[in-house]
């Protein structure tokens, strides 16, 4: 199975590369790349930049030079406070992007930018704790005043980047598992890392470790 795992922030991949000391780091038009072994599984990192415009345009970049059987995503995320706590990881079953201003007419933006992904291809039980959910994405550290609209949509958490994997991944209709371990809580009245970044860099890091160990169990599940 040709796996490769797409890691979005330069906090998160920086949390990676020190887990594989021994591999040859290569570069790709988006950023680094190498090649390790996960047990018996053979995957290729990719550090694809953050953000949807970069996330967007690396994944489709994969598919058309990779053609990968299965892409992952790992990474953190901003979950809102009283919803999810600090580590819990989310198994996303759907995206959408809330960060597109449509004022001229009535198109519904949010609704064209959402994905559904489908996970009929894991054989389940899933081998360790998740929360399978929304995440809501957008090139932004999460409003504090956008949780109660994103709470009615049904969304657990944001980040910057899944909506844009997601929606390309549907378009190819490619394979994608993303796992996203809550950094950071953040409630109407603020967040825990804004003025602390510490508190989001260090969780990242331990966040990082925790996701790569627990792969290889998730790609035991794939079916082809």
């Amino acid at each position: 199975m040709k796996t490769v795992v797409i890691v979005s922030a330069i906090v998160e991949w920086n949390g990676v590369k020190p887990l594989f000391p021994n591999e040859n780091i290569r570069h790709f038009p988006y950023g680094e790349c190498f090649d390790a072994q996960l047990g018996r599984w053979h995957v290729t990192f990719y550090h694809t930049g953050w953000g949807k415009i970069a996330s967007a345009g690396a994944i489709q970049y994969i598919i058309d030079h990779c053609k990968p059987d299965l892409i992952v995503n790992l990474g953190t995320c901003g979950g809102f406070a009283g919803v999810v706590q600090p580590g819990d990881v989310i198994l996303v079953e759907r995206t959408f992007v809330y960060d597109i201003v449509e004022l001229m007419g009535d198109l519904d933006i949010s609704t064209y930018y959402a994905s559904s992904l489908d996970l009929g291809w894991l054989a389940g039980p899933e081998p360790h704790p998740t929360r399978r959910g929304m995440l809501a994405s957008a090139d932004s550290d999460l409003p504090p005043g956008k949780i109660p609209f994103l709470r009615s949509k049904g969304a657990l958490a944001a980040d910057w980047e899944s909506a844009a994997l997601a929606w390309v991944a549907k378009k190819n209709n490619a394979r994608l598992l993303i796992l996203r371990a809550v950094s950071d809580l953040v409630s109407e009245e603020g967040g825990e890392a804004y003025d602390n970044i510490e508190i989001f860099n260090q969780r990242a890091k331990s966040i990082m470790e925790r996701l790569v160990e627990q792969l290889p169990d998730w790609l035991d599940l794939v079916r082809l």
